[in-house]
């Protein structure tokens, strides 16, 4: 599976689901279809959608509740930032989130990110499958999480054990039958270890289009002494987190640049660029934000946006 293309939610009513999604916002990134086989408790799966901040969190929950959606986790700051968890009148679990933890503009239910979520038995068993079916990994953080590299779909696919994502939606972590989940890729159909069904989202088995050099995402990867310290330095200075993994990695949300800026080991960052850690003299890198000027713990050089 080269490419993870589309995702089908199976619905006792497909009109019924089509009128909530469409109410919830999330109708662009789903297909639905009747269900065919019962499932009882947790179904593996959660949707994470990520907004811009916690106003527009508290705007969807509105959207989702009054729509028919029932609360499973109330709206709350946390140390990340400030989320929701709701289930969808036909079982699926929704996460709303924003890494800010004031509003900064105007209320708007616009969504920056969707993410698929499957909660696996083995993080790392999930990814060697995944990734012998030719699904490339954008992150990796062992048996905690796993993204995968998905530029032909809408929604972002990603490995979480089953036990964490089912207490980060409130929800027991026991479940039988089906996942009412059917994702689409080009080297289905098969059934991955946990159960959930890949089918074939194409027949096309050659080009059809030109071929287009085309970017997904650009990122810039600071390659720091402590993580930890300059996510807390970045953040005194107004940056909200995006996503966090302890003193691996750390993304920072970025919505008024076209490039993601984000925090990796010096060591490890070297490592993975294949050259030795070992550097002196400038970084030759000048990053612009509406805080500086200011030299961060690592020498990086930031100036006024506007210079």
């Amino acid at each position: 599976m080269t490419a993870f293309t589309t995702v089908t939610l199976e619905v006792p009513d497909p009109a019924a689901a089509s009128a909530f999604y469409d109410a919830f916002g999330l109708s662009p990134y789903l297909s639905l279809r009747a269900a065919q086989s019962p499932t009882d408790g947790f179904r593996g799966f959660a949707l994470s959608l990520v907004v811009s901040q916690p106003g527009d969190v508290d705007a969807f929950v509105a959207a989702a509740l009054d729509a028919g959606a029932t609360t499973l986790k109330p709206a709350a700051k946390s140390f990340w930032g400030y989320g929701a968890v709701v289930r969808a009148p036909d079982g699926a679990i929704c996460k709303i989130a924003s890494s800010a933890k004031k509003d900064t503009a105007p209320v708007a239910r616009r969504i920056g990110q969707v993410a698929l979520l499957l909660g696996v038995a083995d993080v790392k068993a999930s990814k060697r499958f995944y990734t012998g079916r030719g699904l490339a990994v954008a992150r990796s953080f062992g048996g905690k999480y796993v993204e995968f590299a998905t530029p032909s779909s809408a929604v972002t696919l990603a490995l979480y054990p089953r036990r964490a994502l089912a207490k980060d939606a409130g929800v027991p972590q026991e479940g039988s039958g089906s996942h009412r989940l059917v994702m689409g890729g080009d080297a289905g159909p098969f059934t991955d270890p946990d159960g959930a069904i890949c089918k074939i989202a194409s027949s096309a088995k050659k080009d059809t289009a030109p071929v287009a050099r085309r970017i997904g995402q650009v990122a810039l990867l600071l390659g720091v002494a402590d993580v930890k310290a300059s996510k807390r330095f970045y953040t005194g200075r107004g940056l909200a987190v995006a996503r966090s993994f302890g003193g691996k990695y750390v993304e920072f949300a970025t919505p008024s640049s076209a490039v993601t800026l984000a925090l990796y080991p010096r060591r490890a960052l070297a490592k993975d660029a294949g050259v030795p850690q070992e550097g002196s003299g400038s970084h030759r890198l000048v990053m612009g934000g509406d805080a500086g000027p200011f030299t961060d713990p690592d020498g990086f050089v930031w100036e006024p946006a506007s210079a």
